[in-house]
């Protein structure tokens, strides 16, 4: 579907001890993204996908991590298929083109680190 809904900015989480996927929550039929830091070297998001929901093949210009929080998802790099867990990590290189879909629900913590 590629639709990403964004929630609330992140100055309630300075200086707190919180769980990544607490800050994203489940909606049905879409993607819920929040950015947890936004710096010119790079950012981290959290998102919560539903069921089925993915991100179509596309390509970023920079290395990004993405780090399972909750359920599973299948994330394709340069046509090789993967299945990430609660706890697994996955590093979608710079230029290569990758695609997520999420089987179940599934909540994920993306790292993207500028070059």
């Amino acid at each position: 579907m590629d639709t990403i809904k964004k929630q609330k900015g992140t100055d309630d989480l300075k200086a707190k001890a919180l769980k990544l996927a607490d800050l994203a929550q489940f909606q049905p039929g879409a993607i819920v993204s929040r950015e947890i830091l936004r710096k010119k070297t790079g950012t981290v998001t959290v998102f919560a996908f539903a069921e089925a929901e993915e991100l179509s093949e596309h390509t970023a210009p920079f290395d990004a991590l993405a780090f399972g929080l909750e359920g599973q998802a299948d994330v394709t790099i340069s046509g090789k298929l993967h299945r990430l867990q609660a706890g697994d990590m996955i590093i979608m290189p710079a230029d290569k083109p990758h695609a997520l879909k999420a089987v179940g629900q599934f909540k994920m913590a993306l790292i993207m680190i500028r070059s």
